[in-house]
């Protein structure tokens, strides 16, 4: 019975992503970022659940990288969709054709995920950016327009060259040859997991400084202390 329940969490995952999806439609960014936070956050428990409870199965592998489609790939592909429609057009490209490029994360997306699916060496590093951490750093963007009140910043995000630009960043970053530390305790020692408590630590403070706008910060410490730590 016990194997049923870090496959309910995942599907909890799948529901709070479907829920994502409807509130990203509807113009809702912070209803859309709760839910998302909540899949991420049931993204990370049930693995974690698994291993506890050593029930670790390749279906809930699979089920996996199903929620993790919707929730980290579907909604941050239509979240920039969003962002691209309310930014000012550009006089070449045409004006209801242009957020559907921000549809291409999805597209990575789908494919970082096949591959890490077949992939037999990321159990100790992720090869290229996890979706989750891509999803965090797309959704940041419309919640800095929407309470950090700053137009210089919001005149930066909604500008279509930053979006055309962040859609490809992220794309590559998805799927780069670029090893990056799995936010994996096997250990609680500070030895094992110096990287890892100083990213959390980094990140408490990136957050309280700069609330929504600390979020690509924390991605941009990521990636620094994984090259660092290799």
């Amino acid at each position: 019975m016990k194997s049923y329940i870090p496959n309910f969490i995942t599907l909890l995952n799948l529901f709070s992503g479907c829920v994502a999806v409807i509130f990203v439609l509807e113009g809702n960014m912070k209803f859309t970022a709760l839910f998302v936070f909540l899949g991420i956050f049931f993204d990370f428990f049930d693995g974690l659940l698994a291993r506890k409870l050593k029930v670790q199965s390749e279906l809930g592998v699979q089920l996996d990288s199903l929620a993790d489609m919707v929730t980290s790939g579907l909604v941050p592909g239509l979240v920039l969709y969003y962002l691209l429609g309310l930014a000012p057009q550009l006089s070449w490209a045409p004006s209801n054709l242009l957020p559907y490029f921000g549809l291409l994360v999805t597209l990575a997306s789908a494919y970082r995920l096949a591959n890490f699916n077949i992939s037999t060496n990321q159990s100790d590093a992720f090869i290229g950016l996890p979706t989750p951490a891509n999803t965090l750093l797309i959704i940041s963007f419309p919640l800095i327009v929407e309470y950090q009140n700053s137009d210089a910043i919001n005149a930066i995000i909604l500008n279509p060259w930053f979006l055309i630009g962040m859609t490809l960043v992220s794309c590559y970053l998805l799927n780069a040859p670029i090893k990056l530390i799995a936010l994996k305790f096997k250990t609680w020692g500070f030895k094992d997991n110096a990287a890892r408590y100083i990213l959390i630590v980094l990140s408490a403070v990136l957050l309280s400084v700069f609330q929504f706008a600390g979020i690509p910060l924390i991605v941009l410490t990521y990636i620094f202390l994984s090259i660092l730590s290799k």
